[in-house]
């Protein structure tokens, strides 16, 4: 089957510079697939795809959408339509990349069908919004964003050219042969922060030295998240997670939660896991005065001049054993959590600033007490980065592995 571009977008505002791409990458030689997720006038052209079925995907009726007149809900729901159907067509294999155009409308609805896309599949926006806060837009995807420097409007010399380096970087991307997985190592993923990073490099060198390659990500909420969508997309064979301070952030307040579902993607695809709880001392605040008026009498360290750390309670660290089991009892496959009793980070060891032991002895209690018997728990006496708890990680997810 020739490879695919699916276009999506607003044809009733944007038709003249998506019929404009859409002959560029044909013109190319690949195929193109165009969905139109227009409401408020007739598309510019003939769809592949009309707006009825993205609405319909998104389980509305389009009529209903023209006649409520509110453009807040009609990008919601033909957003949720978009990114339905290119899930669909991808599965397919009917697709093979996207590319979109867009305000902030249009860079809402590409940007969903984008993101419900596994890593690796091309993506590309041109938005008015790439020179801003992306975030909300590529989540934690592969999206590229291109700025437009002109509005999306009508053709014009400038607007030309740029369209015509979307539609060249597309084609190039998507034409591409794409690598032979079946020659690839099997993927680990393993979380670090860099009070936990002597364990995660030990542990990476055993694993890899058995025919593993290990992916690591930064657990700042945004590493958290990026590695959950990779397992719930079926790219890693097990997962290392050796830093899960993200939870501690996600129940005390700090910036980088990486929201209520981390830690459950393993659990719910069968995926060996081992967890540790690297980091559950502290939560992540930016410079000293940005910590909350709340916590100013609390124990706060200046990890550099942007990030201020706060030491969890023994309180705290009781509901993070609590959350840490419950997710981990609904694993659908071996999981194991490995507990270091000399301290869980680099800061948290006897003389450092944040060793406590009645803190870790309350997170210990609370795990024994909800951990389901079927999932196996391990305690160690020794720090988190000593060499001999790095390599029973290692060893542990080697085991469920087989």
């Amino acid at each position: 089957m020739r490879r695919t571009v699916a276009l999506v977008g607003t044809l009733d505002t944007k038709g003249e510079e998506f019929q404009f791409v859409r002959d560029l990458v044909a013109a190319a030689g690949l195929g193109t697939l165009v969905i139109d997720a227009g409401v408020l006038g007739e598309p510019g052209f003939t769809p592949d795809i009309t707006r009825e079925e993205v609405a319909a995907a998104a389980g509305v009726e389009f009529s209903r959408l023209v006649a409520e007149r509110d453009r807040g809900r009609s990008v919601q729901a033909m957003a949720a339509g978009a990114a339905v159907l290119a899930r669909r067509l991808f599965d397919e294999g009917r697709i093979h990349g996207i590319l979109s155009l867009g305000g902030s409308a249009g860079s809402t609805i590409g940007t969903a069908a984008m993101r419900a896309l596994p890593a690796g599949v091309p993506k590309l926006m041109v938005s008015t919004l790439a020179s801003g806060d992306t975030r909300p837009y590529v989540g934690t995807k592969d999206i590229a964003m291109m700025y437009p420097v002109v509005d999306i409007a009508g053709l014009n010399v400038l607007s030309r050219r740029i369209l015509s380096n979307a539609a060249a970087a597309v084609t190039g991307m998507v034409a591409r042969e794409p690598d032979d997985d079946a020659a690839q190592k099997p993927l680990i993923g393993a979380t670090m922060f860099g009070v936990t990073t002597p364990c995660v490099q030990m542990a990476r060198k055993i694993l890899e030295e058995r025919g593993y390659e290990v992916l690591v990500f930064h657990a700042t909420g945004t590493g958290g998240q990026a590695m959950e969508g990779l397992i719930a997309d079926g790219y890693l064979r097990g997962v290392l997670d050796i830093t899960t301070t993200e939870l501690a952030d996600e129940l005390a307040g700090g910036v980088l939660t990486a929201g209520p579902d981390r830690l459950e993607a393993a659990a719910a695809k069968g995926v060996p896991q081992v967890v540790c709880p690297g980091a559950i001392d502290m939560v992540n605040f930016g410079p000293m005065h940005t910590v909350p008026e709340k916590f100013r009498e609390r124990k706060l360290y200046m990890h550099n001049p942007t990030v201020t750390l706060m030491r969890t309670t023994p309180e705290e660290c009781a509901e993070l054993g609590r959350i840490t089991a419950e997710k981990l009892n609904g694993s659908r496959g071996p999981a194991a959590v490995l507990v270091p009793l000399r301290g869980v980070s680099a800061i948290d060891i006897e003389g450092g600033p944040f060793h406590s032991p009645e803190a870790l002895e309350a997170y210990r209690r609370s795990l024994k007490e909800h951990l389901d018997r079927r999932i196996q728990l391990v305690e160690l006496d020794a720090h988190i980065n000593d060499e001999v708890f790095a390599k029973r990680a290692a060893e542990l997810l080697l085991g469920m592995l087989g």
